[in-house]
């Protein structure tokens, strides 16, 4: 069964930066790209990054590249997305999910973790 939790959601004042957290089962992340998606408050939910399974460079949204860096445990089981100058509009749930980044089908979700930007 394939599992994703992601944490490390919060209150945060704009311009601070957060480290969100997915962790998930080795043969998760070995057999699944893992995605970051995120939806705001009355907004459609928007693709942040895709991360191919094995040791393979990471792809990010045109929009969103630059203040948002994925990153990998060294035990494979939890993968990071650090957020920097946060600003109002990047409040939101934020997921991790299980598929494929090159159809964008993604079959297994977390729960999400929320994140408030305050100005």
């Amino acid at each position: 069964q394939v599992q994703l939790v992601e944490s490390g959601g919060g209150l945060v004042q704009a311009g601070g930066s957060l480290t969100l957290s997915c962790a998930a089962s080795t043969f998760t992340y070995n057999t699944y790209d893992i995605g970051w998606f995120r939806q705001g408050p009355g907004k459609e939910r928007e693709g942040i990054s895709c991360s191919p399974s094995g040791d393979r460079p990471t792809y990010y949204a045109g929009a969103l590249k630059g203040r948002f860096t994925v990153s990998r445990e060294s035990a494979k089981t939890t993968l990071y997305l650090r957020i920097n100058d946060l600003r109002p509009e990047d409040t939101a749930t934020y997921h991790c999910a299980a598929g494929d980044c090159a159809t964008e089908i993604y079959k297994f979700w977390g729960q999400g973790t929320p994140v408030t930007v305050s100005p």
